[in-house]
């Protein structure tokens, strides 16, 4: 049986897709974002699923994806289109790729136009499609930057998303009026720009006289993308942005406290601030610890001052997860912001 789960980000009005294969508990996760890693997991996590993929439809110009974050989290592999331009996927995908979960799979279907890298998504059955921005619902995603193409969109949607069954849902990357879904069939007959017999130049004229403004986030967004969402984990700070990742509070400064067998061992350092929730080995952290004599036990490192806050991190404080650290020392993580 397939559990499916439509999630939405608020902020960007992007939908993610959760996929699993309920027999292998094997799943993938469409178009992550990038505040939304920790509900994401949690849920798989609710569902009994292991995520094995991250896929993004294309580099999204208007959010950071979570590919890169959820990678460090969960161990999910990471892949988006061969023709993407961007670096550091587990895998780059080819028209007509198939990407398994257990015994089942979707298939890639290059539908660019919005972008140069854009698929779609085909569920095995065919009884469900992800299109990205390719095809929205009564609508379709801009062409005017990211080497954007309104007669190649036209293309894509009539010729390989059309040519699923009627019955075939369809199921955007963005809504903007709270529709989650819509068919084939629908946009066949109802689509205002791509349905009936409009013609591609019609279609490709109205679309190079939108005028629209400069997208708010892509320059955020397209070079953190390019990266698969790294840059937007490692650079944050680099950032003069108040949106997502930029939002974060600033580097910590900390001074750790370990119990030795004999002696004690006094240090500090910086910590780098992430994404909530993140494994605090991403963080960037750099301390220096003055061993005292003797051998360590168990290590316990006992945060003794941050801004004030005390608090334990155990066993040790590099690739502890965040959720290990106790109230106090909570109050002073660092994203207090878009995933609260």
């Amino acid at each position: 049986m397939i559990v499916f789960r439509q999630l939405f980000d608020p902020q960007s009005s992007t939908y993610t897709y959760l996929l699993g294969d309920s027999a292998s508990g094997e799943a993938l996760l469409i178009d992550p974002v990038f505040e939304q890693v920790r509900r994401d997991a949690a849920l798989a996590h609710e569902l009994g699923l292991h995520l094995t993929w991250t896929l993004d439809t294309h580099v999204h110009a208007d959010h950071v994806t979570g590919a890169w974050l959820m990678k460090q989290r969960a161990g999910s592999r990471i892949a988006l289109s061969a023709t993407s331009g961007a670096a550091g996927a587990d895998r780059l995908l080819n028209n007509r790729d198939r990407i398994t979960f257990g015994k089942r799979y979707v298939e890639v279907r290059f539908t660019p136009g919005h972008t140069n890298g854009c698929v779609t998504y085909v569920l095995d059955d065919q009884s469900m499609a992800f299109t990205g921005d390719c095809l929205l619902v009564r609508g379709s995603g801009r062409t005017d930057f990211q080497q954007g193409d309104p007669h190649a969109m036209f293309a894509s949607v009539r010729e390989h998303i059309f040519s699923l069954p009627a019955t075939c849902l369809l199921y955007p990357a963005h809504d903007y009026r709270g529709i989650t879904a819509t068919s084939v069939e629908e946009e066949r007959r109802s689509h205002p720009r791509l349905g009936g017999d409009i013609a591609v130049d019609d279609f490709a004229g109205y679309r190079k006289n939108l005028n629209l403004p400069h997208p708010k986030q892509i320059d955020v967004a397209v070079p953190a993308n390019l990266k698969c969402g790294q840059a937007a984990a490692q650079n944050w700070l680099d950032l003069d942005s108040e949106w997502g990742p930029s939002s974060f509070e600033q580097r910590h400064q900390f001074t750790l406290q370990a119990t030795y067998a004999t002696g004690q061992g006094v240090g500090g350092g910086t910590l780098v601030p992430g994404l909530r929730g993140a494994l605090l080995k991403n963080w960037q952290i750099t301390a220096n610890l003055t061993t005292g004599s003797g051998t360590p036990r168990t290590p316990t490192y006992r945060v003794t001052s941050v801004a004030g806050i005390t608090g334990t991190v155990r066993p040790d404080l590099t690739g502890a997860s965040l959720d290990d650290i106790p109230d106090g020392f909570a109050q002073q993580k660092p994203c207090h912001g878009r995933d609260e």
